[in-house]
């Protein structure tokens, strides 16, 4: 008995006797998490939280929560220009002030590379069997993250930045 795999639009791959065709359904199931997070270059601070929705109600999470992080001291936050940071929706705590980089520009945002060291050393190659288990895994990334600021400051400070 020969052994052939056989292919078919959204089913399981498989192998099985020749002349037959298994039909083995398959459910993809897509869901997603989203980590918001905010990094200061000089100290090496972060801040984030993950959230079940990249939009403006969980941006307005978000910023309110850092504001209290931030017991509402003046925040100058550089955003790139998703439509949930821009939305005239959103309502900015008196204590933040947003600008935002220019358009495709992933590399000047410090953040991007907090994302970058985040897949490579904690995300790569893994598998979880549930979204309980990822965002357990990004809660002890970003944890470990947040408590090293001298990696934080290698991966966010660049040499053009300027503080006064």
């Amino acid at each position: 008995m020969k052994a052939v795999l056989d292919v078919w639009p959204n089913s399981v791959s498989c192998w099985a006797p020749k002349k037959t065709r298994p039909k083995l359904p398959l459910q993809r199931v897509r869901e997603y998490t989203y980590v918001y997070s905010a990094v200061c270059p000089e100290d090496g601070d972060v801040f984030s939280l993950i959230l079940p929705y990249s939009d403006t109600d969980a941006m307005q999470v978000f910023m309110d929560e850092f504001a209290k992080y931030t017991a509402d001291q003046p925040v100058l936050m550089i955003m790139d220009q998703a439509p949930w940071h821009k939305s005239s929706k959103l309502e900015l705590p008196e204590s933040l002030l947003i600008d935002f980089q220019p358009p495709y520009s992933p590399e000047l945002n410090p953040v991007e590379h907090l994302w970058e060291h985040i897949r490579e050393k904690y995300t790569s190659n893994r598998f979880w069997t549930s979204m309980d288990e990822l965002e357990d895994s990004l809660c002890d990334a970003l944890v470990e993250c947040s408590n090293s600021p001298d990696t934080i400051k290698s991966l966010a400070f660049f040499d053009w930045m300027v503080y006064v």
